[in-house]
C-alpha cells in the first residue's frame, strides 16, 4: 500500500506542474492581449480576475492537489497559483513584467494581490536571515526572480502598496456580495504577516502601516476577533500617534470609518454584533466620542444613514454594551426626537404592538409548557 501511494503521489506531481504551467500560459496570453489592445484592457483584466477567483472544481482538484490532507475548505485558483509562484518563482517573472506594464489599469492590483501576495513577503525577506532559513532549492529558484527588484526599496514599496490596494479592493468585493471568497488572502496577511514580527520587520514601514490599517477595517468581517489582542500588540508606531493615541485608537478609528461606508445590511449587522469585543479597551476621549457618535447615527431612522429597524436595534445593543453609563437618558432623548417626526408614528406603534403580542404569546407558551412539566416531575 505504501508503494502504491508513493507512486501515485510521484505521478501526480508532474501532472500538477503541467496543469499549473498551462494555467500560467493562459494568464500570460490574456495579459499580453491586454497590453497590446488598450481598448480591451479593462474587459480582459476583469475576465482574468474572475477566472483566478473561481473555486477549483472537483475535476481540477485531482490535478492541483497532491493529497487529501492538502484540501482544507474551499480552494480557489489564486490559492494554488500563489504557492506555485513562490515555489517555482521563475514561472511568475513574465507575469510580473506584464503586470508592471498594466500597473495603472483597473483590476491590475486585484490580480497582483491574489497571485503575488506571498511573493511580496518573500521578496522583502530575500537578503535577511528569515529568507536564508528557507529550503536551499526555494532560495535558489527565488533569487533569479527577485535579485534585481528587491535591491530597490522604492520598487519594493510599490509592490507592497499594490498588494495593500489590491487586497482592499478584493475585500470590498466580498463585503458587497456578503461572501468570504478571499478569506484565505486575509488570513495569510493577518497570521503570516502582521502576527509574525520577524517577517514583518522586513517590509517597508509605510507598507506596514497601510497593511495594519487594512486588517483593522476587515478583521470583524472575516471573523478573526480572537486574534485581536495579538494583532494590537504588534501594531507598528505611527508618526501621529501622540495625537491619535495607541493601537486601540487606530483600530477604532478605522472601524468607525468602515461602518460609515457599509451599505449591505447583513454585513453591517455582523459588524455591529462584533463591536462588543471592544468593551474594556482603553481609548482616548476623542476616539471614544467618535465611536459613540458613529453608533448613535445608526439608532434613528432617516438620514444620513437610513438604517433599517434591525440595524437600529443592533446599534442600540452595541451602544448600550460599550457605553452603559447614560443608557436610559439616551433612550429617552431618542424617544423625544422620534415624537418630533409624526410620519414615523404609525410604523413605531405597529412594531410596538407586534412586539407586545409576541411577548404575550411567548409568555403563554412558556406557562403552558411549565405546567405540563410539573406533573411529570411529581
Amino acid at each position: 500500500m505504501e508503494k502504491a501511494s508513493s507512486s501515485s503521489s510521484s505521478s501526480s506531481s508532474p501532472r500538477r506542474s503541467a496543469y499549473l504551467e498551462a494555467l500560467t500560459q493562459e494568464i500570460k496570453k490574456k495579459l499580453t492581449r491586454a497590453v497590446v489592445s488598450p481598448a480591451q484592457t479593462r474587459n480582459l483584466l476583469q475576465d482574468l480576475f474572475a477566472d483566478i477567483a473561481l473555486e477549483v472544481d472537483q475535476r481540477a482538484k485531482a490535478d492541483v492537489i497532491l493529497s487529501k490532507e492538502e484540501e482544507d475548505g474551499p480552494l480557489c485558483f489564486f490559492d494554488v497559483l500563489a504557492d506555485y509562484y513562490v515555489n517555482v518563482s521563475e514561472r511568475g517573472k513574465d507575469i510580473l513584467d506584464l503586470m508592471v506594464q498594466l500597473w495603472s489599469q483597473s483590476f491590475a492590483s486585484h490580480i497582483f494581490s491574489l497571485l503575488f501576495h506571498k511573493w511580496v513577503l518573500l521578496a522583502s525577506s530575500l537578503y535577511c536571515f528569515f529568507f536564508y532559513s528557507l529550503p536551499k532549492a526555494l532560495m535558489c529558484n527565488s533569487s533569479q526572480l527577485f535579485e534585481v527588484e528587491v535591491e530597490n526599496q522604492e520598487i519594493l514599496l510599490r509592490y507592497s502598496s499594490a498588494l495593500v490596494q489590491g487586497a482592499t479592493n478584493v475585500f470590498w468585493i466580498d463585503i458587497q456580495t456578503n461572501t468570504r471568497r478571499f478569506q484565505t488572502l486575509f488570513r495569510y496577511l493577518l497570521e503570516e504577516v502582521t502576527l509574525q514580527p520577524i517577517g514583518l520587520k522586513n517590509i517597508p514601514i509605510q507598507a506596514q502601516r497601510e497593511l495594519y490599517l487594512l486588517i483593522s477595517r476587515f478583521i470583524f468581517f472575516y471573523n478573526s476577533v480572537d486574534k485581536l489582542d495579538s494583532f494590537l500588540r504588534n501594531f507598528p508606531e505611527f508618526p501621529n500617534a501622540f495625537l491619535v493615541g495607541g493601537a486601540g485608537d487606530f483600530l477604532v478609528i478605522e472601524l468607525t470609518d468602515q461602518l460609515q461606508k457599509l451599505k449591505v445590511e447583513p454585513v453591517l449587522l455582523h459588524y455591529l454584533s462584533q463591536m462588543k469585543v471592544l468593551q474594556g479597551m482603553e481609548l482616548r476621549m476623542t476616539t471614544s466620542t467618535r465611536l459613540k457618535a458613529c453608533l448613535y447615527s445608526f439608532t434613528s431612522p432617516g438620514g444620513p444613514m437610513y438604517p433599517t429597524r434591525a440595524v437600529r436595534h443592533a446599534a442600540w445593543d452595541a451602544l448600550d454594551s460599550l457605553f452603559p453609563v447614560g443608557r436610559y437618558p439616551r433612550h429617552l432623548i431618542s424617544l423625544f426626537f422620534r415624537l418630533l417626526y409624526p410620519w414615523y408614528w404609525p410604523s413605531s406603534c405597529w412594531n410596538f404592538v407586534v412586539s407586545c403580542i409576541k411577548a404575550v404569546l411567548y409568555s403563554i407558551v412558556r406557562l403552558i409548557f411549565s405546567r405540563r412539566e410539573k406533573p411529570r416531575q411529581s
